[in-house]
């Protein structure tokens, strides 16, 4: 059964922003919206996986859980999603900061 998912995805390839506006609809920039199927979704997402590169790519999709939807995230990421006792939470990597090493 089809439902509705939203991909953003930040910083990602020319080539996959147009291969997602196949599937979904771009309703702001980086930010897309449709109804799939399962399989879809999890084929779109294998794409986005595997092209996000450098950046930063989140799905959101209905899921039979407290919450009531589950996230998929790729590539670089401050942010990750934490399993807390069956609730996701959003955990923040702290910004690594480059040091001079003195000679």
């Amino acid at each position: 059964m089809p439902s509705m998912i939203t991909i953003s995805a930040t910083a990602v390839p020319a080539h996959l922003r147009g291969a997602l506006t196949r599937w979904l609809l771009e309703v702001t920039p980086d930010l897309y919206v449709g109804t799939v199927s399962a399989r879809v979704r999890d084929e779109l997402w294998a794409s986005v996986a595997a092209c996000t590169g450098d950046g930063m790519s989140v799905l959101v999709y209905p899921s039979d859980n407290e919450q009531g939807f589950e996230l998929r995230t790729a590539g670089s990421r401050r942010r990750r999603p934490v399993d807390f006792d069956g609730l996701t939470m959003v955990s923040f990597e702290a910004a690594r900061k480059e040091t001079a090493n003195p000679i």
